[in-house]
């Protein structure tokens, strides 16, 4: 077995940081394949990096990288075994990798955990994770209970928080069919105290924080901006609509509901609870209200349920669908969007941990 050390140079167009490979290569094919790391150009060190920020569909990782501070100049080491090409930046002096799925991989709650699961292997100085992109929302208009009213609407952002009885994840097609139904099993890991702590410091400064001239809509603007081809932006509020339903006799017939418009000078909101995870995708507006009144849900995904119990992970949705037959992907632009401005304002709220190492990795400035 064959130990290849590379010392830091002291050119900066060369490698950034010292990095020991092991493997059982001949003295050529050590030479070689040292020639290819330097062709390569700078070298991202995986213990750099503190937050993962994971994006599973490209339009999600296209917003992430919008958020960015600074892009670095560089590439991480790919191995034999690795499945995945990651992104690395800053935001607030914390260091940052961006996690997304390879083109045309399947997604759902297996796919993800198998990303997370490498993530975690590759980045040991991981400290949290944010998982950020679009979910279906789960309006709730006529609920006996006050608290339990949300109008929910198309672009809005979904905040993960635990409860007294959940950890803020429901799982909700892992169980077991019994005698008196369909009951869960297992637990998903609550979000992380830094994590919930960053969002009780918005929801107490920031009372309105997507409202026009306020901190997050100057961030969604920049970006809507900076992209330039209008993806981004928040589509009419006439291609927002709602569809519940109820029984007549044994029959369950849908109604569009009609819902008066938005103040545009505060087009976006944010709603905080449960929100469901599974391997399918819902377009059924009875199957939905149904999990949404037994679980008290505000969304649902595809995703969480194979993160939370590997890395501690704060989630962010933003509302592209309602669950129903009537999704399309016109509004998952705009929605990866504010969700990925919210995940920006939580690591805005988090000073770094330690010491950041921003000033030594070269970056380009977004």
């Amino acid at each position: 077995m064959t130990k290849f050390v590379f010392f830091q140079p002291s050119q900066p167009s060369q490698l950034q940081h010292a990095s020991i490979i092991h493997g059982s290569l001949s003295k050529g094919q050590g030479l070689i394949f040292i020639a290819g790391i330097f062709a390569m150009g700078h070298i991202l060190d995986f213990e750099d990096y503190t937050v993962a920020w994971v994006a599973v569909l490209p339009v999600e990782a296209e917003a992430a990288l919008g958020m960015l501070d600074n892009l670095h100049d560089g590439q991480f080491v790919t191995v034999r075994g690795d499945d995945y090409i990651y992104i690395g930046g800053d935001v607030n002096g914390h260091n940052v990798v961006i996690a997304t799925l390879p083109e045309g991989q399947n997604y759902g709650v297996g796919a993800a955990a198998a990303l997370v699961n490498q993530v975690k292997t590759r980045f040991s100085n991981l400290w949290f994770a944010l998982l950020v992109g679009v979910a279906a929302g789960l309006p709730n208009l006529s609920s006996a209970v006050p608290a339990k009213r949300r109008d929910i609407r198309l672009g809005d952002v979904l905040v993960c928080v635990p409860e007294k009885a959940t950890g803020g994840i429901i799982h909700y097609d892992l169980g077991k069919q019994t005698e008196d139904g369909f009951l869960l099993v297992g637990r998903q890991a609550e979000t992380p105290a830094i994590v919930r702590s960053a969002i009780s410091n918005i929801r107490l400064t920031k009372k309105h924080p997507f409202r026009k001239g306020n901190v997050f809509d100057q961030y969604l603007t920049a970006f809507q901006i900076k992209d330039g081809d209008g993806r981004f932006l928040c589509p009419s509020q006439k291609e927002d609509q709602l569809i519940e339903g109820g029984k007549l006799g044994y029959h369950w017939v849908p109604n569009l509901v009609r819902r008066e418009p938005r103040d545009e000078s505060e087009r976006t909101q944010v709603w905080y609870g449960n929100i469901g995870s599974g391997n399918s995708m819902l377009r059924d507006s009875q199957r939905r209200d149904e999990l949404r009144d037994k679980h008290d849900l505000i969304g649902l995904e595809m995703e969480a349920a194979g993160v939370m119990n590997t890395l501690p992970t704060g989630v962010i949705r933003g509302v592209c669908d309602y669950g129903d037959g009537q999704k399309n992907k016109d509004w998952q632009p705009y929605a990866a969007a504010t969700a990925a401005v919210y995940a920006k304002g939580v690591l805005y709220a988090i000073s770094p941990k330690g010491p950041s190492r921003k000033g030594q990795l070269a970056h380009y400035t977004r």
